[in-house]
């Protein structure tokens, strides 16, 4: 059974232990400009909230790949950037609704996440319930809970996506 990434931005103190870690894990420098995850700082640094790749379903970058170096983890299910198929001619960069495959000056290629091979550095490096990794399956019951429990509670607020 495949996993999914799960962010709870309520959660997330903007710590940025997550892009510690992952520029750690994947270039070997602390340094989160490196970073495959993002902190969004939002209404003057009072809120944060967490962003990486959501490996779609649709997954326009890799379907824009004219050298098809992005391919689907079978394990994981995690939609990957082959480095050595990589061009770096940056279509998927463009492709992407979500701005999170960038390119990379230093390789000439592009990076994405690609849930650590299914260990997220980016989960156990954070403090709070922010990032969690759970089956795929239980995330959309997961969203409907909450969106049931806001409607509840009489919170109007707009459909999850």
């Amino acid at each position: 059974m495949h996993k999914s990434l799960v962010i709870n931005a309520a959660d997330c103190t903007g710590c940025q232990q997550c892009e510690m870690a992952c520029s750690y894990v994947k270039t070997g420098a602390f340094n989160p400009s490196k970073s495959r995850i993002k902190v969004f700082k939002f209404d003057g640094g009072a809120r944060s909230v967490p962003f990486t790749c959501t490996q779609c379903a649709e997954a326009w970058c890799m379907r824009a790949c004219p050298v098809e170096a992005i391919i689907i983890n079978d394990g994981t299910g995690a939609k990957e950037v082959k480095n050595d198929v990589c061009v770096g001619c940056k279509v998927c960069t463009i492709a992407c609704p979500f701005g999170t495959i960038n390119y990379v000056m230093e390789t000439g290629k592009v990076a994405k996440c690609d849930l650590c091979g299914g260990d997220p550095a980016c989960v156990k490096a954070c403090p709070t319930p922010a990032l969690k990794y759970v089956d795929a399956d239980a995330t959309g019951h997961a969203r409907m809970e909450a969106w049931a429990a806001k409607l509840d509670s009489g919170a109007k607020t707009e459909a999850p996506a």
